[in-house]
């Protein structure tokens, strides 16, 4: 996707496909008032709904719905825009569409000119890409319309409604702003070497680069938040068979999704379900059992367990109580426990859960939660130890929507503060070092909201919206 045609007018279907009580055709470009008057027969009033017929090349209505016009610069994309609010049928809207691009490429009888010469039918997020051009939105806020469509659980709509009314952007800019008065300071130390007062001890920046890391370090705190909200985090029941992780992947998802059999080895492939604990996502996978097996089929379903288990975020490692007393079991288990040390990173949380309580309630286990997935009992502790290893906190109202790419230009705004830090201390021999890495941290914050930003990047995030948005 490329920035090569943006002055083109742009036409869509802005509503979901299928059938509905009403579906939106959206037209952005410069002058429309042509177009709008071959369709709809006359001129419109600024932001005012009217009903009227939408007409085809003959005059014949196609339908009958609202006009809405809203002209340049106040509109969503900054361009004038026209939408048509016809009933939601497929057809319909398919008919409104085309109408749209043969009005445009009709002749004004007395002019001679093109209606609205070369309309297009509109890329996957290019309305938004106008806005973010056009500067009535930034990056960020772009991103969260996306993330407030797809958003599936209240939690992340509510969070990214903040994020698109500007919340995470004003933290951005106060960042930013703390940044650039900063860099300010070092770059009149350095223009002015030979001047007897020290720009930066008089203007404590010691002090405010101290205070940037510290409000730097709560925003990092709500992104991380917000971003577990809006990816969630991949969670692997692993075990060996007859473990009970079918009942389990059942008892969290309240719903019977895998097949419970006290036959062992009966999960021969993945199982999957996101299930939602305070409105955090997470999508866990329920594996085949772990073991040596000379049937084909279950080595490739205890192959594909390992799999999972390399991409997890967190590993849940499922143990038998009623078989807790019996060595071979139990070495069986420290088996598995070595595999799942050789392939996790230490950063992969893995909790050991007892399952079967409610059949040995007196049987004794290592560190870990005891539950039973037949009964419940317990499971409400484990919902909130996923959170807990999904690095979940009490949701505060100031979470806004955040994208893994957020969190990571944070991160390294925070190691160029850190640097930077490191040559103010040395003061004078490292100032142009200190103004490198101030530099870079406000490159990395900009990155944020697009105002400064590699095409490619912008283009693979719009690329991504749905037609019409």
């Amino acid at each position: 996707m490329t920035f090569a045609r943006t002055t083109d007018p742009i036409v869509a279907i802005a509503t979901a496909s299928g059938r509905g009580a009403v579906g939106i055709v959206r037209v952005s470009g410069a002058r429309l008032a042509p177009l709008i008057d071959a369709i709809c027969g006359r001129a419109l009033k600024p932001r005012e709904a009217t009903y009227l017929p939408f007409r085809d090349a003959n005059g014949e209505p196609v339908d009958h719905g609202l006009a809405i016009h809203f002209p340049s610069p106040n509109s969503f994309t900054g361009e004038d825009v026209l939408e048509l609010q016809a009933h939601g049928g497929a057809v319909v809207l398919q008919l409104l569409l085309a109408r749209c691009l043969e009005a445009a490429a009709e002749a004004d009888p007395v002019t001679g000119r093109l209606h609205l010469p070369g309309l297009r039918v509109a890329e996957p997020g290019e309305f938004s890409q106008r806005a973010f051009l056009n500067g009535k939105i930034d990056l960020a806020q772009a991103e969260a319309i996306a993330d407030l469509i797809d958003a599936s659980t209240e939690a992340a709509a509510r969070s990214a409604g903040r994020s698109l009314s500007g919340a995470f952007s004003r933290e951005i800019h106060t960042l930013r702003d703390a940044l650039i008065h900063l860099r300010m300071l070092v770059e009149a130390t350095l223009d002015f070497p030979e001047e007897e007062i020290d720009f930066l001890q008089k203007a404590d920046a010691a002090g405010q680069l101290v205070r940037l890391q510290a409000q730097l370090a709560a925003v990092q705190q709500r992104a991380k938040q917000g971003a577990l909200l809006r990816e969630g985090i991949k969670v692997v029941i692993a075990g060996q068979p007859n473990a009970g992780k079918s009942s389990l992947l059942n008892a969290l998802a309240g719903v019977e999704l895998a097949i419970v059999s006290a036959v062992a080895g009966t999960t021969r492939d993945v199982v999957s379900q996101t299930i939602q604990i305070h409105g955090v996502p997470l999508h866990v996978a329920d594996t085949a059992g772990l073991r040596e097996s000379s049937d084909e089929v279950e080595q490739i379903g205890v192959a594909r367990a390992w799999g999972q288990i390399e991409n997890a975020d967190a590993v849940l490692f499922l143990h038998d109580l009623t078989r807790a007393d019996m060595p071979d079991y139990m070495a069986a288990d420290a088996e598995i426990l070595r595999g799942l040390q050789g392939k996790l990173p230490a950063s992969v949380p893995v909790l050991d859960v007892w399952n079967k309580q409610d059949a040995a309630p007196t049987a004794s286990h290592a560190q870990g939660i005891a539950l039973s997935a037949k009964t419940g009992l317990g499971i409400e502790a484990l919902r909130e130890q996923l959170l807990a290893m999904a690095g979940w906190q009490a949701v505060p109202e100031g979470v806004y929507l955040a994208r893994a790419r957020h969190v990571q230009a944070l991160s390294r705004v925070e190691t160029h503060l850190a640097l930077a830090a490191s040559h103010l201390a040395a003061q004078a021999q490292l100032l142009d070092l200190l103004a490198e890495e101030l530099r870079l941290a406000q490159n990395a914050l900009n990155e944020i909201t697009g105002e400064f930003g590699a095409d490619d990047l912008l283009g693979v995030i719009f690329s991504r919206f749905c037609i019409g948005k």
